[in-house]
């Protein structure tokens, strides 16, 4: 597909008769940011940015040098599915600048492209990630009473929630994201929608759209959507299992038809990096009091660094291989939930795993067995 360009938004914005555009990007602690420029501005902006306090936003400047840019990425215009038919809105994600035109360090999607850059210095030209978030839904905002009491897989004819996935994942779709599943998880009123893999980037920028997806329709229903790690006490929490893997000329990197388990080198020692730096970049992954109350056992939630294969209660799984599916090996780690700032998730994923490479670190033997079950000692 053919990048987008100026031209091509403004030409876009046009024929949709685009009246507002609505400019996004994240804080630190991925906290989805927003204003609106009407459609007279938008040449302006696709030229210069539009300026904002960055004193105002939460991880970004001191009020001192507060001026800065954000900068609309052309290729993330999309016309917003729920905006009033007379005032059609589209939406816009925004890389942040200085005012002298350079990146700010501290924008979250530069830092993920960063870390893209150093995959592609040692010979890894896509890194593809595949995150899977689930979230709850409750009668209102005001308090934890569930929409439904279904469990993992449930179908009931009659479940409200069943609409609220459905209308969901038409407007994901209208804004040209593909969804692989939907489908009610294990808690009570937890729900879950899948989207097909992409490269790092254009995943990030998903997620945020996705989330804001999911909570938009939501509150257009009346109920209340929430990605909080662990809303119930005594149900699973919802995380955001991530898959990986690194492409190189179009190859899996993690695939190796004649090595144990099919994992090349260079995917143990990423795996290896990930487990290594598991517990410091947790303030990342989970970066909130409540994500630990998540993180206990018996709620499919990892607890100890380990790897496995087909086992849910490891931080690291490895997906088993099926003959003819080389592209799809890949590794799974459990430990993230949906609060993170994705941008932050991937670029620490990408770059531990990294590090792994570069230093050749040593993959220990996977643990096979239910990880909840072991004693102190063990």
């Amino acid at each position: 597909m053919a990048t987008m360009g100026k031209q091509d938004v403004l030409q876009q914005a046009k024929d949709a008769n685009v009246q507002f555009i609505r400019m996004w990007f994240t804080d630190v602690l991925g906290t989805l940011k927003s204003f609106a420029i009407t459609v007279e501005e938008l040449e302006d902006a696709l030229d210069g940015g539009m300026g904002f306090d960055g004193s105002s936003i939460t991880g970004y400047q001191d009020i001192e040098e507060s001026d800065m840019i954000a900068m609309p990425d052309p290729s993330t215009f999309k016309v917003i599915p729920w905006s009033p038919q007379e005032e059609p809105t589209a939406r816009m994600i925004c890389d942040v600048q200085t005012t002298d035109g350079d990146p700010y360090v501290g924008d979250p999607r530069h830092i993920l492209r960063r870390a893209l850059e150093r995959a592609n210095e040692m010979g890894f030209d896509t890194f593809n990630c595949g995150p899977e978030l689930e979230f709850f839904y409750f009668k209102d905002s005001t308090g934890t009473e569930p929409l439904d009491y279904g469990g993992y897989f449930d179908l009931t004819t009659l479940d409200a929630a069943t609409a609220l996935r459905r209308e969901t994942v038409q407007a994901l779709q209208q804004l040209g994201i593909r969804v692989e599943y939907s489908h009610h998880e294990v808690g009570i009123s937890q729900h879950e929608i899948d989207l097909r893999f992409d490269e790092a980037m254009a995943m990030a920028d998903k997620v945020m759209t996705y989330k804001t997806v999911v909570k938009e329709i939501a509150t257009r229903h009346g109920v209340y959507a929430t990605f909080m790690p662990k809303p119930l006490k005594d149900q699973n929490g919802s995380g955001m299992h991530t898959h990986q893997s690194l492409f190189s000329n179009g190859k899996n990197a993690f695939f190796d038809a004649d090595a144990e388990h099919y994992l090349s080198d260079e995917a143990k020692a990423f795996i290896a990096g990930q487990l290594r730096h598991a517990r410091e970049l947790s303030i990342i992954f989970a970066q909130h009091v409540n994500s630990y109350k998540r993180l206990v056992p018996g709620y499919e939630a990892p607890v100890y660094i380990a790897w496995s294969r087909r086992n849910r209660s490891a931080l690291v799984r490895v997906p088993g291989f099926h003959p003819g599916q080389e592209k799809a090996t890949r590794m799974e780690l459990r430990c993230p939930d949906p609060s993170a700032n994705i941008y932050l998730c991937f670029a620490a994923l990408l770059h531990a795993g990294l590090e792994g490479i570069e230093k050749g670190y040593e993959l220990p033997e996977p643990m096979e067995r239910n990880l909840y079950n072991l004693s102190v000692e063990e």
